[in-house]
């Protein structure tokens, strides 16, 4: 990636799409060329905290919300130290911010950490190309002096896809550290860093748990170093065919039968554990507002999704594993994706989306609880 940032919103731009798909705009935030996987975020709020989910490590994100930026950036909301996303897509970009929190533009927060996007761009139409096609590699140029076509689309085919791509050790923190309990503290948990979220330590401190964070190269005898009531396996990015290492961690702790909970990436690695593949989705859920039933309780929640990959695991079955019986516990409702996974003979269980609530809504936040009552179950 190559950046400057002078004058970018009046400087031409171009995305490019490894199918040859052309479309034109203007720059938006630093001005150069990046690549990653292009992919459609479908939430109307919420864009810090996708920018800064590591969980978008290489991806280029298309907004699909036509006005972007109207409550700029705040130094409240951020879910990691950086922005992760490789390049930005927006229509429509507000030209004054409007929120009492608010320091700085969108665009300037872009531009200071040199993240190459585009505006101007037809984001209707870039995201039903990717439905069709499915989620692709990209270019996005931007200067007074761009490439030809040829040059660019070429680019952008050399680029590397995120099949087969193992990213968590790049976006998890070097070296552990402590999230404090709020209040009396109950429990201690062992978190791995996948690609953490700010906010998820968070949750559980709410609830009386000190978390110790790892890195993802941490071993078993790492997280049991801590004497952990429970482990938590994060979300992040990349493909979980590639995560042996914190697949065999996760099979030592299901082995103890230590309380487990796992989320986005975890539950791509709890599905690997117990014997089932992974598959890659033709475009993903990405987004605040998918709708999953949770099968335990018949509910139906809204929650936050950011994953191109899928477990797969029988919808219509109980399955034997080698740590004894394991269901699909969350149902995807647009498409049946696997969203979730619970072990029937051992305290264990994950979801495929983010109950963290980061940036909301809040209708999986009981999902703590429910690591917390497995605790307790285990302590009694």
């Amino acid at each position: 990636m190559t950046t400057s940032t002078r004058g970018a919103d009046k400087v031409p731009a171009v995305l490019v799409l490894e199918d040859g798909r052309i479309f034109r705009g203007r720059a938006y935030g630093a001005v150069g060329e990046t690549f990653g996987e292009a992919v459609f975020s479908t939430g109307m709020t919420g864009y810090q905290e996708t920018l800064t989910d590591p969980s978008y490590h290489r991806q280029v994100v298309v907004m699909t919300a036509p006005h972007v930026g109207n409550t700029g950036v705040n130094d409240e909301d951020a879910e990691s130290k950086r922005i992760w996303v490789s390049g930005y897509v927006v229509r429509d970009p507000a030209r004054v911010p409007s929120n009492w929190r608010s320091r700085r533009t969108l665009d300037e927060e872009l531009a200071a950490q040199g993240v190459v996007g585009i505006s101007g761009v037809d984001t209707r139409a870039l995201t039903r190309h990717l439905r069709e096609r499915g989620a692709m590699r990209v270019g996005i140029f931007s200067g007074n002096a761009l490439p030809d076509e040829g040059t660019m689309l070429a680019e952008v085919r050399q680029a590397p896809e995120m099949q087969g791509a193992d990213l968590s050790a790049e976006v998890a923190t070097k070296e552990a550290y402590v999230v404090p309990a709020q209040g009396e503290k109950k429990f201690t948990v062992a978190a791995v860093d996948l690609g953490i979220k700010g906010m998820t330590p968070y949750r559980m401190a709410e609830r009386g748990i000190e978390v110790h964070v790892l890195p993802a190269t941490a071993t078993v005898d790492d997280v049991y170093a801590v004497n952990p009531d429970g482990v938590f396996f994060s979300n992040g990015p990349g493909d979980p065919a590639t995560a042996d290492h914190p697949v065999s961690v996760m099979r030592g702790v299901l082995e103890r039968g230590t309380p487990l909970f796992g989320i986005c990436f975890g539950n791509q690695i709890l599905g690997r554990a117990l014997g089932f593949g992974t598959f890659k989705l033709k475009y993903g859920h990405r987004g605040i507002n998918q709708p999953v039933q949770d099968r335990t309780t018949g509910k139906v929640e809204v929650t936050t999704h950011n994953h191109g990959f899928a477990v797969d695991a029988p919808l219509d079955k109980v399955s034997d594993t080698p740590f004894g019986r394991a269901e699909v516990s969350h149902v995807c409702l647009n498409d049946n994706v696997v969203e979730g996974l619970q072990l029937l003979d051992k305290p264990a269980f994950s979801v495929q989306y983010h109950p963290e609530a980061a940036a909301g809504p809040h209708d999986a936040a009981y999902l703590f609880d429910r690591f917390v009552k497995l605790m307790e179950g285990q302590r009694a």
